[in-house]
């Protein structure tokens, strides 16, 4: 399993390999010495990007293509679902992060925890859009979780553990100091969104959940 830290696709993966208890050796890349463009690492993933995995003779690169895959190979417990219905819940919620609640992030991302202080005087009016877009998200997931214990249904799935680390990474910018001018306010996130709040919670109590992952991503 190849991974770097910060990178929420890469934890998404490391939680589904947490969760079904699959036994992996750990490869974190340093993109500081960019090692993610290492002609052996490139023959792994093509694209120089993160997470990625070598299964014997097989490599896959994708972090939504690599749980499939992983869920397939290892079926207990079923994260994709088992029901027409319940596979199609859970794609819903990933394709929603995907076209909305991660590309805002990703935007808000860029400008808090790119280090230059000039960084978002350029970009303010599209990183606030931005910001109304979380906040829009956000609140669609809080209503969500008010029927139903997790995003897809009444069980842990896919889903989640897609959008887990982006709802961490959005804790996580809310306190650097870059953010301030935006006024994200997730944070704390129980005073704004307790269900997601208690969400997470479930999450980081099930078994299998390792503590140890990236611990800048978890709440102070």
């Amino acid at each position: 399993m190849y991974w770097a830290s910060g990178s929420p696709p890469a934890w998404r993966v490391l939680l589904l390999l947490a969760v079904k208890g699959v036994p992996y050796t750990s490869k974190l890349l340093q993109l500081s010495r960019e090692e993610h463009t290492a002609p052996a690492y490139l023959e792994v993933s093509p694209r120089g990007k993160v997470p990625a995995i070598r299964d014997g003779a097989f490599c896959l690169h994708e972090s939504l293509a690599i749980m499939a895959y992983l869920d397939r190979k290892h079926p207990s417990p079923p994260l994709f679902g088992e029901s027409a219905e319940e596979a199609g819940a859970i794609a819903r919620v990933i394709a929603e992060h995907e076209n909305y609640l991660y590309p805002a992030l990703g935007q808000i991302a860029r400008a808090v925890f790119s280090g230059d202080p000039t960084a978002l005087a350029g970009e303010e009016p599209a990183v606030r859009a931005a910001v109304a877009m979380l906040h829009e998200e956000l609140a669609r997931l809080e209503a969500s979780l008010a029927l139903r214990d997790y995003l897809a249904g009444p069980r842990l799935s896919a889903a989640d553990l897609t959008v887990y680390p982006s709802i961490q990474l959005a804790v996580r910018a809310a306190t650097r100091p870059a953010a301030a001018p935006l006024d994200l306010a997730v944070t704390p996130l129980a005073a704004r969104y307790p269900k997601l709040a208690a969400w997470g919670a479930r999450i980081e109590a099930l078994p299998g959940y390792d503590a140890t992952y990236p611990p800048h991503w978890r709440a102070a």
